[in-house]
C-alpha cells in the first residue's frame, strides 16, 4: 500500500517536470528564434550602414583629389549638377550650406568743397608767440606757435575760444551752401567743439541748443547725432582733417576720408563760426591749421554744361609739392564719376598757382600738379585719350591776389571740356 502510493507521487512529480521542461524547450526556442532575428537583422543594418560610410569615403577622397588638382567648390557643382548644384549653393539651410556674408558697398566719402572762398587762413607770415592775426578772442588763451615747422593756432588753457576774424560778424556770413575746414590736432583727452555761430557776435537760433559739432577721440558728436570712426586702430593723439558740408539745411561731417554724420535737416540756420574747448591746459595742447570757408554747391555736370569747365578748389598739394594730400580725393572721385556716367566727356587738366613764388617755378609746378591730378583719374580708370595736362603758373588769375582769399582761389585746378 504504501510503495503503491510513493509510486504513484513519483509518477505525477515526473509528469509535472516533464511538461514544464516540455514548456521552456518551447519558450528558450521561441527566444533563440527571436534573437537570431534580431541578430541577422543588426548584421544587415551594420552592412547597410558600413556600406554608406565607404560611399562617403569614396567621396571626400574624390572631393580632396580635386582640390589637390586645383577643381574648385563650384566645378565640381557644375559637373555633377549643372543648375541644380548653383540652386543649392546660394540656398540658406538647403544641404548644410552656409549662407554667404552680405557684400558692403559704402559711399563713405563724397566732401567736395566749396568753390568759392570766402575765408581762409594758413598762418602765413604768423609770429610765434603772438595771438593769431585773423582771429578774434572769446575766451581763454590762444596763440601762434610752430609745430613740426609748421605755424598752428595752440589753444593752450582757460577754456579758450575764438571765432574768424571777418567784417559784419554780427551778421550771417556763412551761405546757404558752405563748406568748412580744418586740420586739428587731438592731444587724447577732452572735447573739442565746432560751433557754427559766433558766440562773441550773434546769438545761436536754435531751440534745442545743438548748434556745434563735438570731436572727442574717434567720433563726432552733434546732438542725438554720434558715430565712430570705422578704424579702431587710430591713434589716441593724431592729426586729423575735419570737413563740414552744409546744403540748404542738409549737413555732413566727415573726419579725414570718412563721413561720421549725415543729418537730413538742421533745426538751426548756420550763421558762423566758433573754435572752443573747455579741456586744453598746458599738457593738454589743441592745434589747428589751414582753415577755410568756401562757398558752393553747383553741381559739377551742371558747371561743365553751362561753362564748359568746372573750377575746383579743393584739389590740395603739399606745399611746393605736386603730392596729393588725402582730402583731395573727394573732388577727384565726383569728376571720375561724372566722365563714367558721361563716356563722350573729355577733359584738359589744367593747374594754377597765386602770384607768390618764381614765375618759372609756379608754372613747373603747376604743370606737376596737373599731371598728377590726370595720372591718377588714369589710374582709377579712365581711359587716357580722354585726359590731357597743362600747366598755367599764375598767368590766368580769377581773383587779384590781394588777399589770402583771392590767392587760395587762384590756387585751383580747372577740367575744361576738350
Amino acid at each position: 500500500m504504501k510503495l503503491s502510493f510513493f509510486i504513484t507521487v513519483i509518477i505525477g512529480a515526473f509528469i509535472i517536470i516533464s511538461n514544464d521542461v516540455s514548456g521552456q524547450i518551447k519558450i528558450n526556442l521561441k527566444d533563440k528564434v527571436n534573437r537570431e532575428a534580431d541578430r541577422r537583422a543588426n548584421r544587415k543594418t551594420d552592412e547597410a550602414v558600413d556600406k554608406g560610410f565607404d560611399k562617403v569615403e569614396d567621396g571626400l577622397k574624390n572631393v580632396f583629389k580635386k582640390k589637390d588638382k586645383g577643381e574648385t567648390e563650384e566645378d565640381g557643382e557644375a559637373a555633377q549638377g549643372g543648375e541644380a548644384g548653383a540652386s543649392d549653393k546660394g540656398s540658406t539651410g538647403s544641404k548644410g550650406s552656409k549662407a554667404a556674408a552680405p557684400t558692403l558697398t559704402w559711399a563713405k566719402y563724397d566732401f567736395v568743397p566749396g568753390d568759392q572762398v570766402i575765408f581762409e587762413d594758413n598762418l602765413t607770415g604768423e609770429e610765434n608767440g603772438e595771438f593769431p592775426s585773423r582771429w578774434d578772442l572769446v575766451r581763454g588763451n590762444t596763440e601762434i606757435a610752430v609745430v613740426d615747422g609748421e605755424n598752428v593756432i595752440m589753444m593752450r588753457d582757460g577754456a579758450p575760444s575764438i571765432v574768424p576774424y571777418i567784417k559784419d560778424s554780427q551778421n550771417d556770413y556763412l551761405p546757404d551752401i558752405f563748406t568748412i575746414e580744418l586740420d586739428f590736432y587731438y592731444p587724447g583727452d577732452g572735447m573739442f567743439e565746432i560751433y557754427l555761430y559766433d558766440r562773441k557776435n550773434q546769438k545761436s537760433n536754435s531751440p534745442t541748443g545743438y548748434t556745434y559739432i563735438q570731436v572727442q577721440d574717434d567720433q563726432f558728436l552733434m546732438g542725438q547725432a554720434r558715430s565712430r570712426h570705422p578704424d579702431e586702430n587710430l591713434a589716441k593723439s593724431r592729426w586729423m582733417h575735419i570737413a563740414i558740408a552744409y546744403t540748404d539745411g542738409k549737413l555732413k561731417a566727415y573726419m579725414d576720408e570718412t563721413r561720421l554724420i549725415n543729418i537730413p535737416r538742421l533745426d538751426f540756420n548756420p550763421s558762423g563760426l566758433t573754435f572752443y574747448t573747455y579741456h586744453a591746459r598746458n599738457d593738454n595742447l589743441y592745434y589747428i591749421k589751414n582753415v577755410r570757408i568756401a562757398k558752393g554747391g553747383v553741381k559739377y555736370y551742371d558747371r561743365v554744361m553751362q561753362d564748359g569747365k568746372i573750377i575746383v578748389n579743393g584739389i590740395r598739394f603739399d606745399v611746393n609739392k605736386a603730392t596729393l594730400k588725402p582730402e583731395s580725393m573727394g573732388a577727384i572721385n565726383e569728376i571720375y564719376n561724372l566722365m563714367k556716367e558721361n563716356p563722350d566727356l573729355k577733359f584738359s587738366v589744367e593747374g594754377h598757382t597765386d602770384s607768390q613764388g618764381d614765375d618759372a617755378f609756379n608754372m613747373k609746378l603747376s604743370e606737376e600738379r596737373a599731371n598728377t591730378v590726370m595720372n591718377t583719374l588714369i589710374k582709377m580708370g579712365i581711359s587716357s585719350d580722354r585726359l590731357a595736362a597743362k600747366g598755367w603758373g599764375e598767368s590766368k588769375p580769377i581773383s587779384n591776389n590781394a588777399s589770402p582769399e583771392d590767392m587760395a582761389n587762384n590756387r585751383r585746378v580747372e577740367f575744361v571740356k576738350m
